[in-house]
C-alpha cells in the first residue's frame, strides 16, 4: 500500500511538472503591444530614450526597466537538495520552484539560471558578469566549501545584494525558531550549550547566526561525521570548521551532547539517538533539520523527554524550518530601498519579525489554509506559516528600514508606515480600496453585533476588530462555545472580558427582548409563545431586536443560512421609519480596479423604482471607498434596440433617474460589454454619458447579478466586499457563507461608519 501510494504521489508530481504546459514559469509582457504605436514606444526607436537615460543616469535602470524588481536564482547544481550533486540541467525544476515562490510570496520577478561550471571562481565571475541585467542574486545548491568562496567573491564584486539562500536563509530561519524556543523554555541565548551537527554551508551559517544572537562561544560543539571538531584535527576540515574547533583531543557526538541545550542538526537521518536526548539538558530543544528524514523523528524525542521543543525540516511535524518564511521577504525588503548589500542587521531584523509574528495572534488566512492545526504560540507553534499574508509588511518593512538605518539603502523610504500599507495591499487585496472605509469608522464607536458569534470567522474578526478599530464587537452565542473555540483558535479574547456576549440560551434581557419582538410583530400573527420561541433560536432576529433597542448599531449575519430567509427578520424589525432593503451591493475587486455589481440577493425582479434606488445607493457607496461613480444600467437590449421586459424596465429607470436628477454619470440600458468596452459603446451609441469603463453594474434581474458577482468572483479572481446592504441605514448587513474573516472584518468597517458619513 506504501508503494502504491509512493507511487501516485510520484506520478502527480510530475504531472504537476508537465501539465497543461511544461514547467512552472513563463514570461508575460507588462505594457500594451497591439498597435504600431505600442510598438514604436517599446521597441525602435522609443526604446533610445529609456538607454540614454540610463546612460546619463545608471540608477535609472530601476525606473525605466524591470531590473529593481528582478532576481537570478543562480545553481550549478552541485548540493540540490537531498538529492545532492545531480548537475545543472537536473536542478532546473527546484530553481524554477524558487523562482515560482519569489512570485507567489513577494511578487518578485525572477530567472532561474543554471550553469555548468563546477569552479568556484569561475563561477563567481559568471555571477559577477550578470549585474546589469539584475537587482539582486540568489545563489541557491552549491556545495560546500565551493559556496562559500562564490558568495565572499561576488559580495565584494557586486554593487547589488548578493544571498545565498542555504546558509542564510537556513540561519535566519533556524534564528527565528530558536528565539521563540528559547523563549517557551526559559533559557537565554548567552547560557545555553549548543551542538550541532554537519559543517556544510546551512550548518556553519546557522552557528554563525547564533552567535550574532548573542550564543558565546565556547558554548558551541561542532561534530561532523568524523566525529568532535577539535583543534589540530586534519580529517575533513576547512576553515569555516576550523572555526569552530573545540578543545585538542576526538570525541563523539554523544560524548558532547551532555548538558546540551540545543541540538542543531543538518546531516543526516538516525544521527541523535533516544539515550543522546536523555543526556541533554531540562527541557530539551533538538532542531534535526536533515531532509527528508531528520537526525531523529519527533515522536521518538517525545518518548524521551514529553518537555522537549522540537523542530524539523518537514510540513508534516510542528515547526518547519522553511527558508520561504524568509527569502522572499528579505529581498522584497532589499530591492524596494535599492540596498548595494544585505547585511547582519537587515538578517537580525528579518528574524526579529518572523519570531514577533509567531507570538502574536495567528491570522485568519494562515489557519484556513492549515485547517485542522493549532497554530498557537508555543512548543508546537515557533514560526509563522509560510501563507501567513502579515509576514511581507512585517519582514520586507523591517528589512527596509535596517537596510535605511545602516546606509546601504540607495533609494530610501520616506514614509515606513505607508510602505507597510502598501506591502499588505499586495497580499489583502481588499486593503488599499478599503483603506477610506476604515478610516472613517476609527473616527467613531460603535457596536457591531455578529448573529452568528460562535463562528470562528466571526471571532477571528472579533480579535481583528479589537486589535486594529474603535469598533466594539458584540456576539450572539453560548459563552462556553465561544470561549472554547477561542481557545482551540489560538485567539487571546474571551467573552465577557473582551467583548459583550447576548447568549440565547441565558440572558437576563431575553423577557425584554420576546416582549420588543411581540409589539413589533402582534398583528402580524406572532403570539407571545412564537416570540419566546424565535428569541431563543433565530439569531438574526435577535440581532436585529437589540439594534432596534439601541443596544447595537448595526448587524452582521448571514454566515450560514440563504440570503432571503435572513432578509425577512432584519426587515421585520428594522424595516421601519422610512427604511426597506433596495438591494444588495457587492464590490469585486479585480487586478484593473473595482467593479460594483448590484442588486445581487433582494429585488427578484426590479421595477424601474427599484432600479433606480439601487442605482442612487450604489453610487453612494461607491463614493465611500474613493471611487466616482459611472452607473451602467445593464440589460440585453442596447439603447431601446430591443423591445424586452428587462429593456423598458432599465429604460423606466433611466426616466427616473432624470427626473430625479441625479450627480453621478449613469447611462443604460446596455449589455455589460458595452458598459465595460468604452470602444464598443461608442460605436453602438456615440453620444453616451460618460467616458471610460463603467464601474457600477446594475441589472434588470438578480439572477443576472448574482451570476455576474460569481463568476467574477471564481474565473476572474475578484475578491468580494460585500454584499452591502443598501437603504437600510447601515443598521444591518447580510453577508453569504462563502464569506472570510477579512471579508468579515470588512464588512464591520462598513458597519462601524455612521451613516451620516455617506447618506
Amino acid at each position: 500500500m506504501d508503494e502504491t501510494r509512493q507511487d501516485s504521489a510520484r506520478q502527480a508530481a510530475l504531472d504537476y511538472h508537465e501539465f497543461p504546459k511544461p514547467g512552472k514559469l513563463e514570461i508575460r509582457p507588462t505594457k500594451p503591444m497591439a498597435n504600431g504605436r505600442d510598438l514604436s514606444r517599446a521597441y525602435s526607436p522609443g526604446v533610445a530614450e529609456a538607454c540614454l537615460e540610463i546612460k546619463a543616469d545608471p540608477a535609472s535602470a530601476s525606473r525605466y526597466t524591470a531590473r529593481g524588481n528582478l532576481v537570478a536564482v543562480v545553481s550549478n547544481g552541485t548540493a540540490v537538495l537531498g538529492l545532492g550533486n545531480i548537475g545543472a540541467l537536473a536542478s532546473k525544476p527546484v530553481m524554477e520552484g524558487k523562482a515560482v515562490l519569489f512570485k507567489k510570496f513577494a511578487n518578485i520577478d525572477c530567472f532561474d539560471i543554471e550553469l555548468n561550471e563546477p569552479d568556484p571562481e569561475k563561477l563567481a565571475d559568471i555571477v559577477c558578469a550578470l549585474e546589469p541585467t539584475f537587482g539582486a542574486i540568489n545563489l541557491e545548491d552549491i556545495k560546500a566549501p565551493d559556496c562559500f568562496i562564490v558568495e565572499k567573491l561576488c559580495r565584494e564584486r557586486m554593487n547589488i545584494p548578493v544571498f545565498h539562500d542555504d546558509q542564510h536563509g537556513t540561519a535566519i530561519v533556524v534564528g527565528a525558531a530558536a528565539t521563540n524556543a528559547l523563549h517557551v523554555a526559559g533559557k537565554r541565548f548567552d547560557e545555553i550549550k549548543v551542538v550541532s551537527t554537519g559543517g556544510g554551508a546551512a550548518g556553519i551559517a546557522c552557528l554563525n547566526m547564533l552567535l550574532k544572537l548573542g550564543v558565546r562561544r565556547e558554548n558551541v560543539w561542532l561534530c561532523d561525521l568524523a566525529g568532535l571538531v577539535y583543534k589540530g584535527r586534519a580529517e575533513q576540515m576547512t576553515p569555516q570548521k576550523d572555526a569552530y574547533a573545540q578543545g585538542t583531543a576526538p570525541a563523539t557526538l554523544d560524548q558532547v551532547i551532555v548538558g546540551a541545550d540545543l541540538f542543531l542538526g543538518l546531516s543526516g537521518p538516525g544521527v541523535l539517538t533516544q539515550e543522546m536526548v536523555q543526556k541533554m539538558a531540562p527541557r530539551p530543544i533538538v532542531f534535526a533539520l536533515a531532509n527528508p528524514t531528520p537526525e531523529i523523528l519527533p515522536d521518538e524525542v517525545r518518548a524521551v523527554a514529553p518537555d522537549a521543543i522540537i523542530a524539523t525540516g518537514r510540513s508534516d511535524f510542528p515547526n518547519q524550518v522553511n527558508n520561504v518564511l524568509c527569502f522572499p521577504f528579505i529581498f522584497r525588503g532589499a530591492l524596494d530601498v535599492g540596498a548595494t548589500t544585505i547585511n547582519d542587521e537587515m538578517e537580525l531584523a528579518c528574524i526579529d519579525g518572523i519570531a514577533a509574528l509567531a507570538r502574536a495572534t495567528t491570522s485568519a488566512e494562515a489557519a484556513a489554509a492549515y485547517r485542522g492545526e493549532k497554530l498557537t504560540f508555543g512548543p508546537d507553534y515557533l514560526i509563522p506559516k509560510p501563507f501567513d499574508p502579515r509576514l511581507i509588511g512585517v519582514v520586507a518593512s523591517a528589512v527596509a528600514k535596517a537596510a535605511m538605518e545602516t546606509g546601504v539603502a540607495m533609494r530610501p523610504i520616506v514614509d515606513l508606515p505607508a510602505y507597510k500599507q502598501k506591502l499588505d495591499g499586495s497580499v489583502y487585496k481588499s486593503a488599499l480600496i478599503m483603506r477610506p472605509v476604515f478610516e472613517a469608522a476609527r473616527q467613531a464607536a460603535r457596536r457591531i453585533i455578529f448573529a452568528e458569534g460562535e463562528d470562528e470567522r466571526v471571532l477571528r474578526c472579533a480579535n481583528a476588530m479589537l486589535e486594529e478599530m474603535t469598533d466594539s464587537p458584540v456576539l450572539i452565542g453560548r459563552p462556553e462555545v465561544i470561549e472554547r473555540r477561542c481557545e482551540r483558535a489560538g485567539l487571546p479574547i474571551r467573552p465577557g472580558r473582551d467583548f459583550e456576549i447576548v447568549n440565547p440560551e441565558n440572558d437576563p434581557r431575553y423577557r425584554d427582548y420576546w416582549e420588543t419582538y411581540h409589539a413589533l410583530m402582534e398583528r402580524r400573527g406572532v403570539t407571545p409563545d412564537i416570540a419566546r420561541a424565535v428569541m431563543r433560536t433565530n439569531t438574526t432576529a435577535i440581532g436585529a431586536i437589540a439594534v432596534h433597542r439601541g443596544e447595537a448599531d448595526s448587524l452582521i449575519c448571514g454566515t450560514f443560512g440563504q440570503y432571503l430567509w435572513h432578509l425577512n427578520y432584519v426587515n421585520q424589525i428594522l424595516g421601519r421609519d422610512g427604511l426597506c432593503p433596495h438591494g444588495a451591493l457587492s464590490l469585486m475587486i479585480q487586478e484593473d480596479g473595482p467593479l460594483f455589481v448590484g442588486d445581487t440577493h433582494v429585488n427578484a425582479v426590479p421595477t424601474p423604482e427599484e432600479i433606480a434606488r439601487a442605482a442612487i445607493g450604489a453610487a453612494r457607496h461607491a463614493r465611500r471607498f474613493g471611487v466616482v461613480p459611472k452607473v451602467a444600467i445593464c440589460s440585453h437590449s442596447n439603447f431601446g434596440n430591443l423591445d424586452t421586459d428587462s429593456g423598458r424596465r432599465t429604460r423606466g429607470a433611466m426616466e427616473i433617474l432624470a427626473a430625479k436628477g441625479v450627480d453621478f454619470a449613469h447611462d443604460g440600458e446596455m449589455s455589460v460589454d458595452a458598459a465595460l468596452d468604452p470602444e464598443l459603446r461608442a460605436r453602438i451609441f456615440p453620444n453616451g454619458r460618460f467616458d471610460g469603463a463603467a464601474n457600477i453594474l446594475i441589472f434588470a434581474f438578480t439572477d443576472a447579478a448574482n451570476t455576474a458577482r460569481n463568476v467574477l468572483k471564481m474565473r476572474a479572481g475578484g475578491l468580494e466586499v460585500g454584499p452591502i446592504l443598501m437603504g437600510m441605514g447601515n443598521k444591518a448587513h447580510i453577508v453569504t457563507p462563502s464569506i472570510t474573516a477579512r471579508g468579515l472584518l470588512n464588512m464591520s468597517a462598513i458597519a462601524g461608519t455612521p451613516v451620516t458619513v455617506y447618506s
